[in-house]
């Protein structure tokens, strides 16, 4: 079964070309063009922009996932697109181009929640998780824990109550005045640093429940901030917050539920400090319980993850009434 995934939620345009053989998914094709050099020099994500720059890249992209993966139009079995979350004009460039192509080429199209998408990541490697299974999504808007079962059950355990993981990382760079995305240069800076030098707050970390809470630790390093402080430390003490917090919910939610699985998805699960303490942590416990992280590359937006999560969706009876949603969630779909 060979797939064509297509995902423009955000600021990348990506798609891919993803083939089934039995329980293995082979990438025949991973294309993604992105506006972040653009978005970088305004310190952020300015979403006509983005839209602008996807209208423009949409058609050579596809095109080039195509021939990337030696496949024309009439191999497909299927067309994959996200409809949401994320921000309105970027879906409808994605979405509208999807309904079209599968129209025009006659192909199955099936909507999928990249929220979802990105835990999929994970089955895109040789060991695939199995159920039931802890996941942990990180990302620039969303820090979410879930319960999955199987394909297409979950139960949604908890998230953010306002910043999500990646949207403190960026915040929290902003005031030191590094550049966007913020999570990535932080981290750099925190190789040099000493983790214990702040001491900052570690938000809901000892709540009862799995909810997270990031605006709290932003505006305590806001109070740090002050000529002459030492950015090492302070980018070190605020990853090792954040951290902490992901980690030890995380862990609860594993003992809880008695689960021997667990998964990472999302850009800030690309982070390697976050990828130890979460390994290190489970192996303390002494159990059997294994860790799935997406290759780096897989950790931020692109069609791969957009297909492989189609491999395990039905898609849509009539493909004209899919509609972008940007407020799509994990509870709500």
């Amino acid at each position: 079964m060979i797939i064509l995934g297509i995902e423009t939620s955000c600021d990348e345009t990506a798609a891919a070309v993803l083939e089934k053989k039995g329980g293995c998914i082979q990438i025949l094709s991973n294309i993604v063009a992105s506006s972040s050099e653009l978005q970088s020099k305004y310190g952020g994500i300015i979403p006509e922009q983005a839209a602008r720059e996807q209208i423009k890249a949409i058609v050579p992209v596809i095109q080039e996932a195509l021939e990337q993966a030696k496949t024309k139009p009439d191999q497909l079995d299927a067309i994959a697109i996200t409809f949401g979350p994320g921000l309105i004009g970027s879906l409808l460039v994605g979405v509208e181009t999807a309904k079209t192509l599968a129209q025009i080429w006659q192909k199955p199209l099936i909507p999928i929640n990249h929220l979802l998408g990105h835990f999929y990541a994970n089955w895109i490697t040789p060991q695939q998780p199995s159920f039931p299974c802890i996941g942990l999504l990180v990302s620039g808007g969303h820090t979410d824990l879930v319960l999955f079962t199987d394909h297409g059950k979950y139960q949604y355990l908890g998230g953010t109550r306002d910043d999500a993981a990646g949207e403190c990382f960026d915040k929290c760079a902003r005031l030191l005045g590094l550049s966007y995305p913020g999570g990535p240069e932080i981290s750099k800076l925190a190789e040099k640093g000493d983790a214990n030098a702040f001491s900052l707050p570690r938000p809901m970390m000892g709540s009862k429940d799995f909810d997270f809470s990031f605006s709290g630790l932003k505006t305590a390093v806001s109070h740090e901030v002050k000529e002459g402080v030492n950015k090492f430390d302070l980018s070190a003490s605020i990853e090792a917050a954040i951290i902490d917090v992901l980690v030890e919910k995380t862990v609860t939610a594993v003992q809880k539920y008695k689960v021997e699985q667990v998964m990472i998805a999302g850009g800030v699960a690309a982070n390697q400090k976050l990828v130890r303490k979460l390994q290190d942590t489970i192996t303390k416990l002494q159990t059997k319980i294994k860790l799935h992280v997406p290759p780096p590359s897989l950790c931020t937006d692109n069609g791969a993850m957009i297909a492989a999560t189609a491999f395990f969706t039905n898609p849509t009876k009539d493909p004209l009434k899919i509609e972008a949603n940007p407020n799509l969630s994990l509870e709500s779909s």
